[in-house]
């Protein structure tokens, strides 16, 4: 018999995190927090994990993202002021701190439909990792964005007053070589990181921005990045190891998988972050 779509969560554990989560208060009812929690196993390959999620962080969000006017005022209340602090962490400058925090909040609301529905940025939130740390992301990512997009015109518009004459697309490159169970691996591993470690990654490892410029973007200091990217580094080679392991992999036949090209695990690394960021409504990693 196929398995299911979603793990199944049991009742008891769904009803617990409901009254947590005081979802009700966000004009959630039992079933539709379930139906968070299940998305959330998912990508967590179960339900164990559930109880460490930041359960009343993800009814707010999921309130806000139906549209729950109560949500929005909660939201509203606690976090416009960080929003503004950590834009203004981003951009050193108060004008531009404002346009790029308020330049959000059309996709955190939802004022876009699609097939009749509202979509929100704050339904792809998780829970993992708090609410204000997600937040922070999406606006250092936004930035990201903006910069990429500007050093593209411009360097364009440099180009073409001195003259350049532009080549084809080069063709694609061939096809990675890496094993697919380690694919698989590394995408469980990147799934079960928070969204600001993924784009810590992203922004170290594939966009190869400095240490000293991802930390101005989150806001902290440049030791703390760095830190937390050896830590990271290490943490998600053991877990892609775990998950080969738990594939049915031998120890030794599984660290032998992970001896490959650097070159097709930066490629696969790059791809998933790429998959997982447009699943959560982030900008993804170029």
């Amino acid at each position: 018999m196929p398995a299911a779509a979603n793990p199944a969560i049991s009742a008891a554990l769904r009803d617990e995190l409901f009254t947590r989560a005081r979802a009700a208060d966000y004009g959630l009812n039992a079933v539709q927090f379930g139906a968070a929690l299940e998305r959330v196993a998912k990508s967590l390959g179960g339900e164990a994990q559930l109880r460490s999620l930041k359960v009343e962080d993800l009814a707010l969000a999921q309130g806000c993202a139906a549209g729950n006017e109560h949500a929005w005022e909660v939201f509203l209340t606690r976090f416009r002021e960080k929003l503004y602090d950590a834009a203004r962490s981003i951009t050193r400058e108060e004008a531009s701190a404002r346009e790029l925090a308020d330049s959000i909040y059309g996709e955190l609301y939802g004022t876009r439909m699609e097939d009749g529905e509202r979509v929100s940025k704050l339904a792809s939130y998780s829970g993992r990792g708090s609410l204000e740390g997600w937040l922070r992301t999406v606006l250092a990512q936004e930035w990201v964005n903006r910069f990429r997009k500007q050093k593209r015109l411009v360097s364009l518009e440099e180009q073409e007053e001195a003259g350049a004459q532009f080549e084809a697309a080069p063709a694609a490159p061939p096809e990675s070589t890496l094993d697919p169970r380690v694919a698989a691996a590394t995408d469980r591993a990147l799934a079960e990181l928070a969204a600001e470690d993924r784009y810590i990654l992203a922004a170290y490892y594939l966009d190869g921005r400095t240490l000293a410029d991802v930390a101005r973007t989150l806001g902290v200091h440049e030791s703390t990045v760095s830190r937390k990217v050896e830590r990271l580094a290490h943490k998600l080679r053991k877990d892609i190891l775990s998950h080969l392991t738990k594939a049915g992999m031998g120890r030794r036949q599984a660290e032998e998988a992970m001896e490959v090209d650097v070159r097709d695990l930066a490629v696969d690394v790059r791809t998933q972050l790429k998959k997982q960021a447009r699943g959560q409504g982030l900008p993804a990693p170029e």
